[in-house]
């Protein structure tokens, strides 16, 4: 497997940071946050909690009611609503107490003690995709390159990715855009174009290396386009227009030296045996005749050639 590292002198432009409070996807085109649609059914939990709170504080306390008692009921629900949590099904949850680590909590339903425990973050266990550029990239025929490729991975241990590394979808796009650079510094422009699946799998591999220490599994890594600059283009162009009539030429070259390698058999042929030189005569009069129409006049001699080869062929 290839070796990538950091490549120094190359300066990518680089996408801006998402932050995230929960789960962030930092390619545009997949960000999930806590304002997604999915996360209705969370606050709707929060709210029902609430509500369920006021409502028993309020009724074991309304033959004392005033405004004291509106004001624990409303302590008690949003105290309840603090404390039973719920997680989606595909998200885990990561609780610190007194700032250390506790533990992973979810999906489903989850206890955090008010004032005691914290949420540090909410990570998504669904398979994220994640694009990015690397921008005037140089091959090792110092071709500068812009780069657009997209990577597809997941947390497998909720754990190390919220311990190990911070902000780890940040991580894994840096680590991604520095293997990029890495691996086509390695290469030349016409390698590039041709062996570009062969770096998806070498790119996979050193990513799965790489973020496995941070609990994240890397599914593929796929380049989408690689933009050579304008003035390169024309050059390839012609190039490899007079590559194609370079091959045309040489085929034709081999096909003319086949022809005239059957010529000279035919002819030792018909040297060595006069009666396929007048088959073959008789062969192409025939057809001239068939495809004209028209009546075939052979010479008597020609006959007595036949009857000649007959004798022949009966020896």
């Amino acid at each position: 497997m290839r070796r990538f590292g950091p490549q120094r002198g190359h300066h990518g432009s680089e996408q801006a940071d998402v932050a995230f409070a929960n789960v962030s996807h930092e390619s545009p085109d997949n960000i999930i946050t806590e304002k997604d649609a999915s996360r209705v059914g969370v606050y709707s939990f929060a709210l029902l909690m609430f509500a369920a709170g006021f409502a028993a504080v309020f009724v074991l306390s309304s033959p004392w009611l005033s405004v004291f008692t509106v004001l624990g009921s409303a302590a008690a629900g949003l105290l309840l609503a603090l404390t039973l949590r719920v997680a989606a099904q595909w998200e885990h949850v990561a609780l610190l107490r007194f700032g250390r680590f506790r533990k992973i909590a979810g999906p489903g339903v989850y206890v955090v003690v008010p004032f005691v425990d914290s949420v540090a973050m909410h990570i998504d266990r669904r398979t994220i995709t994640t694009a990015f550029y690397a921008e005037q990239a140089l091959t090792s025929d110092l071709v500068s390159v812009d780069v657009d490729a997209i990577l597809f991975w997941m947390v497998y241990d909720s754990e190390k990715a919220c311990l190990e590394v911070a902000n780890f979808p940040q991580a894994v796009r840096r680590a991604a855009q520095t293997a990029v650079r890495d691996a086509i510094g390695q290469v030349t422009l016409a390698e590039l174009s041709v062996r570009r699946r062969q770096l998806d799998h070498e790119l996979q591999e050193f990513m799965a290396e790489k973020c496995e220490e941070w609990g994240i599994s890397v599914i593929s890594v796929e380049i989408r386009n690689i933009k050579i600059p304008k003035e390169l283009q024309d050059s390839l162009a012609r190039e490899a227009q007079a590559e194609r009539e370079r091959d045309a030429r040489v085929l034709l070259a081999d096909v003319e030296r086949e022809i005239s390698e059957m010529y000279v058999e035919a002819a030792r042929v018909y040297n060595e045996e006069p009666g396929a030189m007048q088959l073959r005569a008789m062969n192409l009069s025939y057809e001239s005749a068939r495809d004209g129409k028209g009546v075939l006049l052979a010479p008597s001699s020609l006959a007595d050639g036949f009857v000649d080869l007959g004798k022949d062929m009966a020896k």
